[in-house]
């Protein structure tokens, strides 16, 4: 049986059963289908049988990485709300300048952040915006793989709920099965309890989990304990959220009392860590370490560029190692073949996909990175791994295969167009950017 696709000649990077990350030099990885076949000892390309041929020339292969916490079109409002607090970035510029966004412009949105992710090597996102019509015809045209959420208010009526409800309906397996969707109310201080337990209602009826914001910072669990003596996680556990599949966002405000709570949920649940974001808002980190003391699954995030100003996994994965370190005070705490397990197998698990994505072995969702580490930045190149977490670019990211397609060549773009995205967004930034006094989709007062 001929292979549909063969990258001929990498490095594959694979995990040992130590949990230690090394590479396989000079190996063919086959794929039929959307699925890798099978990794090999390389041989000539004359005795072997392949539809399409990627010829590697010794880069390093990896697993696509995923963004496991995103709002991917809020880069349309990339460097529009600086060092400000938290209450000001949403108050008075992003729930404010979000009043402006209309359909269309979440489509153009989502192209241009998947024209950053694809580049810098992210196959799949778990995004929760507004519009997801739009966002997921992205998703489908780009050939990118997705979990997608609608995010909605309690303030919007359970007709809103109802009809996100009836966008996962039409969209779950969409695009050949790339995209997969979720419920998302907004967080237990925008949705009251009756809103989060109908949410849960429309979870269990359509099988699929939900993504929601959830003690985002320590003033967030101090504001809940002050009004309802119960932590935002106890919420979640006491309106039924945690039952399912569960995606929460940040947790920055998690306490040791919700890590235990957690721990019995820790099969369906898992917690995406941005950590850029909270640097950049002085929001506290996720308690990592002791969410994976409990099992729960951590994940790597972007939060959405707005916060963040990219979507750049590989420097929240640099950024993820540091501070951790930097907190314990103690260099030895998150080594680097711990960030790269949380940055693949961990992603993976935190968005209900163990066991499909995060790997490069037989059987996983072909969704591959090829990356050249030949740049000085890398050189000498003692440790592939510390390269990856420490001084690689995200331009060293050569070529992206999702879901067994080639979506990037050599940094050519097979299926979207840079130039064109990026002038469409340029000629809508004037009126995106229009705050008006009053105006704003919500207001922040957890």
């Amino acid at each position: 049986m001929p292979t549909d696709l063969l990258i001929h000649n990498c490095s594959a990077l694979v995990r040992g059963d130590d949990g230690v990350y090394t590479t396989l030099p000079h190996h063919d990885i086959h794929v039929h289908g959307n699925r890798i076949a099978a990794l090999t000892p390389t041989q000539p390309l004359a005795a072997l049988d392949a539809h399409t041929i990627v010829e590697a020339n010794g880069q390093i292969a990896t697993p696509g990485l995923i963004n496991t916490h995103a709002h991917v079109p809020m880069v349309l409002f990339r460097g529009i709300a600086e060092d400000v607090s938290v209450d000001r970035w949403f108050n008075e510029f992003i729930w404010p300048v979000e009043s402006n966004l209309t359909a269309e412009d979440v489509y153009w949105g989502m192209q241009l952040g998947l024209v950053e992710m694809i580049e810098a090597g992210v196959t799949t996102v778990a995004d929760h915006y507004f519009f997801m019509d739009e966002a997921a015809r992205a998703v489908s045209e780009a050939g990118a793989r997705a979990l997608l959420g609608w995010a909605v208010f309690a303030s919007q009526g359970y007709g809103a709920l109802d009809a996100t409800a009836a966008w996962v309906e039409r969209w779950q397996g969409g695009a050949g099965g790339r995209i997969r969707t979720w419920l998302a109310p907004h967080a237990p201080y925008t949705c009251d309890d009756d809103f989060l337990r109908a949410t849960v209602a429309h979870a269990r009826r359509l099988d699929v989990g939900i993504h929601i914001h959830a003690a985002e910072d320590p003033a967030q669990t101090a504001s809940s304990l002050a009004k309802r003596g119960i932590t935002p996680i106890q919420v979640l556990e006491q309106t039924g959220i945690l039952d399912g599949p569960t995606l929460i966002a940040h947790g920055c405000g998690i306490l040791p009392t919700d890590v235990a709570l957690l721990a019995q949920y820790s099969g369906h649940v898992g917690v995406a860590h941005c950590p850029k974001t909270y640097l950049k808002l002085a929001s506290g980190l996720t308690p990592i370490l002791p969410l994976q003391g409990a099992g729960v699954a951590i994940g790597l995030g972007s939060d959405g560029a707005a916060s963040n100003n990219t979507l750049n996994i590989w420097e929240s994965l640099r950024l993820m190692a540091l501070t951790q370190k930097f907190t314990a005070n103690d260099p030895e705490v998150m080594p680097v073949h711990a960030a790269l397990d949380i940055a693949f197998r961990g992603s993976a698990a935190a968005i209900g996909m163990a066991g499909q994505l995060g790997e490069l072995a037989p059987g996983y969702l072909a969704d591959i990175v090829l990356i050249d580490l030949g740049g000085a930045h890398n050189q000498p190149l003692h440790s592939i791994p510390a390269a990856l977490v420490y001084s690689m670019a995200a331009t060293d990211v050569r070529t992206v295969i999702i879901d067994g397609k080639v979506i990037m060549q050599e940094r050519q773009l097979r299926t979207l167009d840079k130039a064109a995205i990026i002038a469409q967004v340029a000629r809508s930034m004037n009126r995106l950017a229009q705050r008006v006094p009053g105006q704003r989709i919500q207001v922040y007062n957890p």
